[in-house]
């Protein structure tokens, strides 16, 4: 069965975040797909929601057979074994797992809307994208993601807290 591209972003800002970070790229090896390279983890202030603790951002491609439903309900499930409760939009999260890309779908559904809409409004997103795919081209905006970080108004500070090595 042909590996589909799918980016997605990893968000904690609750408990041991590094770990829970590393929780969800366990189980998205083993319950997703084949992760292909992994972002720098990046450290930044809640965004829409300021009056919380910051977050470690990720991005991670990975290889996956499943389709882009299936594959976000396995993400969800993920993110509930991890202990997600969603209380209150952009609430405080152990785990925040999105979509971004895959492949160079363009997808809407009540459940899922993929390229992810707000990805070029979030410096935090577009940093680690940059970091592994800058010339990577938005289907629905057409430019690239070096040129939607350029252009990004996003005024939060995003710091690379530590170069991840990935080695599977």
């Amino acid at each position: 069965m042909p590996l589909h591209e799918c980016f997605i972003l990893l968000g904690s800002n609750m408990g041991d975040r590094s770990l829970l970070l590393e929780e969800a790229r366990m189980q998205i090896a083993k319950k997703a797909g084949k992760i292909l390279q992994s972002s720098g983890i990046y450290e930044t202030a809640a965004w829409g929601k300021e009056s919380q603790p910051s977050f470690l951002n990720q991005v991670l491609v990975i290889g996956t057979s499943l389709h882009p439903e299936p594959l976000m309900q396995t993400l969800l499930s993920i993110e509930v074994e991890m202990g997600r409760i969603r209380e209150e939009k952009m609430g405080p999260r152990t785990i925040d797992i999105d979509i971004l890309f895959y492949d160079e779908l363009v997808h809407n559904s009540e459940t899922l809307i993929v390229p992810h809409p707000l990805l070029q409004l979030r410096r935090f997103v577009l940093l680690p994208l940059s970091e592994i795919n800058p010339s990577k081209m938005h289907p629905l905006l057409k430019q690239t993601i070096e040129h939607l970080l350029a252009n990004c108004n996003d005024p939060l500070t995003v710091e690379k807290t530590e170069s991840f090595i990935h080695n599977h």
